[in-house]
């Protein structure tokens, strides 16, 4: 059975996928965050001037090994996602260069899974959760309409999981690679009851890796839960998520020691046995009915709890401050949120007007402890690595709570569309241990963010597209905790960084293919950085204005009935443009950014018997240069790896048989996977994998 590579083509760029999607593809209704993504055909997609990439859930899963986003994600220009190699620090992800600042989880990038943010109000946030074997598809939303996602919305990634349908699937997957690393997943899909009855979708999977370095092992274990019912004029789903997670911390090494040897580890590491463990559970619903003449109510409600617990190598002489929190993170979170849209869709003018408006509300409450990581004094141990005495004990709340409008009106040659956001974040942060300083305290941030754009039809096949908004990136509560000069309670002096972003482009699309290009600019004031790491401390401060200006261009072209070509390609230019603080120097490259990011892939599918199929590719990946601070006194050199891969399917009566195996780094190069940016110990830099291979197996049942 012939496929090709499928990556959905969306609203600006052209990677299409095969009809079959377009035709089934359903309404996101309430599940959909911002009525700009889920609203079904690539035709729409065509006809919108915002900036959307859809990757089809099977590229992501095909083979693949389906445990990191990044593994199905490096074609989509503008998007940098990098493999720390350090599953106790999730990925480092980046859009158009937001987000790319950030030392653990994810800044910058909003984060949904099903309509249900993964960031929490206060924009942190956790890729590691995303159920990628149940994914029907992900959305990539870069540029100006981001900016309808709330506060700290650079970009958005959402996923959708896959609905029961009839007939039901089971699948049950198997993925090994080298260092101990495997996986085994299963998902069973189907309806009970018929049309009228409700669709289930269940996904439950684990995965262990004895890591890359010493200290590096992890396991995962998920289950996602998906029950939907369509009723007259509506439909009902009700969602449920359980992680639970456990990785040892590698860290970084500094320069020397990744030249040396880049599979070492830290000593700090070993001696403090640093480590996180995670668990979160949570649940959703959401529901929409349609009240006739157009009009539509949508409602979407979730809640959950979080816990994290994570041992710090910070040396014990270290904690001996007054201002110290200790070396154990202790993180008990309960949140909860809500989206609650009305809507028109009609004809006016002759055009279709498409009208909503909503109000969305979260909030996340953490009951946050903080412990030495050692027993005995200071000066002579008894024990590393270990909960010590109490340091830190005080419970800090992010409220949000957003109204938002949006219209766009279609014509075939013709689309116009704007929205408004009103953002609106409170911190509020209660202290019960004094003895280091009373950190209570509260501060607002709010903001009203439009945006707005246009579709021009200059032929055929040929389109001209254009944006430009505002945005706002509130700083989290990490960010806000802590005051300069070992002053106490949350730094009311940090203030959002505040941006203008603005993107044009063309695309197009022919029978054997498609293509886009977009060039962008964003101008931000008030920057958030480091100001200064001591004492178990790190104060964050505004740095001025920065400016990111890049090209984006992406195409796909069918060579014949068998080979495919499809290629992204990103230089970006972010720089400080103008700082009174000679620590962030005016010109200087903002670290963690390449400035060039390059994906090409060519895949062949020879003709095989009827039942069998399969697909050979070869891709490559070049990253430019990443500086590593703002002083730019060192970088992550440039580097272009390559990848050959090779995946199989055979087909029984109900029962398809898939099989895989890849290569991965395919010249054994030594690379810097990622950088931890501003790292206060100088240890910046994170190896990559070397040269891996990996191969997996799949059953599928139909019933």
């Amino acid at each position: 059975m012939k496929r090709r590579a499928r990556t959905l083509w969306a609203v600006p760029l052209a990677f299409a996928l095969a009809p079959s999607w377009a035709q089934n593809a359903a309404d996101g209704g309430a599940l959909a965050p911002v009525v700009i993504t889920g609203s079904g055909a690539a035709d729409t997609r065509w006809r919108g001037s915002a900036s959307v990439d859809v990757v089809d859930g099977r590229e992501l899963r095909d083979g693949q090994l389906q445990i990191n986003l990044s593994e199905g994600l490096g074609r989509v220009p503008g998007l940098v996602i990098r493999n720390r190699e350090n599953y106790a620090q999730d990925l480092q992800v980046s859009i158009r260069g937001s987000g790319s600042r950030a030392t653990f989880g994810v800044r910058g990038v909003r984060l949904f899974v099903d309509g249900i943010p993964a960031s929490a109000p206060d924009g942190s946030g956790q890729a590691a959760n995303f159920p990628l074997g149940s994914a029907e598809r992900i959305e990539v939303v870069r540029g100006p309409f981001a900016t309808l996602y709330g506060a700290s919305s650079g970009g958005a990634i959402l996923l959708y999981t896959e609905d029961g349908r009839e007939p039901g699937e089971w699948r049950t997957g198997l993925g090994l690679a080298e260092n101990g690393l495997w996986r085994l997943s299963t998902q069973l899909t189907g309806r009970i009851g018929g049309e009228a009855g409700w669709s289930y979708a269940l996904d439950t999977g684990r995965f262990e890796t004895d890591g890359l370095r010493p200290q590096s092992a992890a396991h995962r274990s998920t289950t996602n839960a998906k029950l939907a019912r369509a009723h007259d004029g509506g439909r009902t789903v009700l969602l449920f998520n359980r992680q639970s997670a456990f990785a040892l911390d590698p860290q970084g090494l500094s320069r020397a020691q990744f030249n040396a040897d880049p599979e070492q580890t830290a000593v700090q590491a070993l001696q403090f046995n640093t480590r996180k463990s995670v668990s979160q559970t949570q649940a959703g619903i959401a529901w929409d009915q349609s009240l006739g003449g157009g009009h539509k109510i949508e409602l979407m409600g979730y809640a959950g709890q979080r816990r994290v617990v994570q041992f710090q190598s910070i040396p014990p002489a270290a904690q001996v401050a007054a201002t110290s929190s200790g070396g154990v993170i202790d993180l008990d979170r309960d949140y909860w949120g809500f989206n609650a849209r009305w809507r028109l869709q009609t004809e006016w003018q002759g055009g279709q007007l498409d009208l909503s408006a909503g109000l969305a509300g979260d909030r996340q409450s953490d009951l946050r402890r903080g412990y030495n990581n050692f027993t005995g004094p200071s000066g002579a141990p008894t024990g590393l690595g270990v909960q010590g005495n109490l340091r830190r004990d005080e419970t800090n709340r992010a409220d949000t709570l957003d109204p938002y409008l949006r219209a766009a009106w279609v014509r075939e040659a013709l689309t116009l569309e704007g929205g408004l956001r009103r953002v609106r974040a409170e911190y509020r942060s209660t202290d019960r241990f004094l003895a280091n300083g009373d950190d209570s305290g509260e501060t607002r941030y709010s903001r009203t963010l439009p945006v707005v754009g246009a579709r021009w039809q200059l032929a055929p096949q040929t389109q001209l597209f254009a944006s430009v908004g505002q945005g706002l990136e509130t700083p989290t509560l990490n960010e806000a905790s802590y005051r300069s000069g070992g002053a106490t309670g949350l730094n009311t002096a940090l203030n959002a960084a505040r941006s203008t972003s603005a993107e044009i482009g063309l695309r197009g699309r022919h029978a054997n293919g498609l293509w886009n290009a977009t060039l962008f600019d964003i101008r931000t004031r008030d920057e958030i950085v480091v100001e200064s790491s001591a004492g178990g401390r790190t104060v964050f401060t505004n740095a001025g204005r920065t400016e990111r200006r890049g090209l984006e261009l992406s195409a796909e072209q069918a060579l014949g009935s068998e080979w495919l070509l499809s290629g992204a390609y990103t230089w970006l230019r972010a720089r400080y443009a103008a700082s009174a603080d000679a620590r962030f120097p005016a010109g200087n490259a903002l670290p963690g950014v390449p400035g060039q990011q390059l994906f090409a892939q060519i895949a062949w599918s020879p003709a095989w018997a009827a039942g069998v199929g399969g697909v050979f590719s070869l891709e490559a990946r070049h990253t430019g240069r990443v500086y590593v601070d703002d002083l730019n006194t060192d970088a992550a050199e440039a580097h272009a790896l390559f990848a050959l891969g090779a995946r199989f399917e055979q087909v029984h009566g109900p029962w398809t048989w898939r099989q895989f195996v890849r290569i991965d780094n395919l010249t054994d190069r030594r690379h810097a996977g990622s950088v931890i940016v501003n790292d206060g110990n100088g240890r910046f830099f994170e190896p990559g994998a070397g040269r891996t291979l990996a191969a997996g197996v799949e059953f599928v049942r139909r019933f």
